[in-house]
Protein backbone atom coordinates (compact mmCIF):
# COMPACT_ATOMS: atom_id res chain seq x y z
CA UNK A 1 0.00 0.00 0.00
CA UNK A 2 1.65 3.31 -0.78
CA UNK A 3 2.37 5.85 1.62
CA UNK A 4 1.37 9.61 1.73
CA UNK A 5 3.07 12.30 3.65
CA UNK A 6 1.74 15.99 4.08
CA UNK A 7 3.77 18.37 4.91
CA UNK A 8 3.62 22.31 6.20
CA UNK A 9 -0.39 21.44 7.81
CA UNK A 10 -1.62 24.46 9.75
CA UNK A 11 -1.78 23.91 13.12
CA UNK A 12 -5.28 24.25 13.34
CA UNK A 13 -6.31 21.90 10.53
CA UNK A 14 -4.31 19.41 12.40
CA UNK A 15 -5.85 20.23 15.62
CA UNK A 16 -9.34 19.80 14.05
CA UNK A 17 -8.77 16.58 12.16
CA UNK A 18 -6.84 15.13 15.83
CA UNK A 19 -10.15 16.15 17.56
CA UNK A 20 -11.98 14.49 14.74
CA UNK A 21 -9.80 11.62 14.91
CA UNK A 22 -10.21 11.10 18.50
CA UNK A 23 -14.11 11.67 18.69
CA UNK A 24 -14.31 8.38 16.07
CA UNK A 25 -11.58 6.30 17.85
CA UNK A 26 -9.42 6.21 15.11
CA UNK A 27 -6.07 7.40 14.75
CA UNK A 28 -4.92 10.69 12.80
CA UNK A 29 -3.88 8.49 9.69
CA UNK A 30 -7.19 6.14 9.86
CA UNK A 31 -8.82 9.47 9.79
CA UNK A 32 -7.51 11.17 7.63
CA UNK A 33 -7.85 7.98 5.14
CA UNK A 34 -11.42 7.89 5.96
CA UNK A 35 -12.20 11.40 4.86
CA UNK A 36 -10.08 10.84 1.86
CA UNK A 37 -12.52 7.80 0.93
CA UNK A 38 -15.52 10.19 1.51
CA UNK A 39 -14.11 13.27 -0.60
CA UNK A 40 -11.90 11.56 -3.20
CA UNK A 41 -13.76 9.51 -5.45
CA UNK A 42 -12.28 6.21 -7.02
CA UNK A 43 -12.07 4.66 -10.73
CA UNK A 44 -15.05 2.48 -9.60
CA UNK A 45 -16.50 4.64 -7.84
CA UNK A 46 -16.84 7.03 -11.03
CA UNK A 47 -17.94 4.12 -13.08
CA UNK A 48 -20.71 3.71 -10.62
CA UNK A 49 -22.25 7.31 -10.77
CA UNK A 50 -21.58 7.19 -14.55
CA UNK A 51 -24.19 4.18 -14.46
CA UNK A 52 -26.41 5.84 -11.95
CA UNK A 53 -26.43 8.89 -14.23
CA UNK A 54 -27.33 7.12 -17.72
CA UNK A 55 -30.25 5.34 -15.79
CA UNK A 56 -31.67 8.82 -14.67
CA UNK A 57 -31.13 9.69 -18.35
CA UNK A 58 -33.10 6.34 -19.61
CA UNK A 59 -36.00 7.24 -17.18
CA UNK A 60 -36.48 10.94 -17.41
CA UNK A 61 -36.96 10.30 -21.30
CA UNK A 62 -38.90 7.33 -20.95
CA UNK A 63 -41.18 9.89 -18.10
CA UNK A 64 -41.32 12.39 -20.86
CA UNK A 65 -42.51 9.64 -23.36
CA UNK A 66 -45.40 9.14 -21.32
CA UNK A 67 -48.63 11.11 -21.68
CA UNK A 68 -48.85 14.31 -19.05
CA UNK A 69 -51.37 13.87 -16.36
CA UNK A 70 -53.63 16.52 -15.42
CA UNK A 71 -52.40 20.45 -13.81
CA UNK A 72 -51.00 20.17 -10.36
CA UNK A 73 -53.92 23.25 -10.20
CA UNK A 74 -56.40 20.69 -11.27
CA UNK A 75 -55.65 17.77 -9.00
CA UNK A 76 -55.60 20.50 -5.53
CA UNK A 77 -58.97 21.81 -6.25
CA UNK A 78 -60.26 18.25 -6.93
CA UNK A 79 -58.64 16.92 -3.42
CA UNK A 80 -59.79 20.72 -1.58
CA UNK A 81 -63.31 19.46 -2.97
CA UNK A 82 -63.21 16.09 -1.29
Amino acid sequence: MPTLYVERVPADLYEALRARARENHRSIAAETISILQQVVPTRAELKRRERIYRDILRIRRRTARAAPGPPAQELLREDRAR
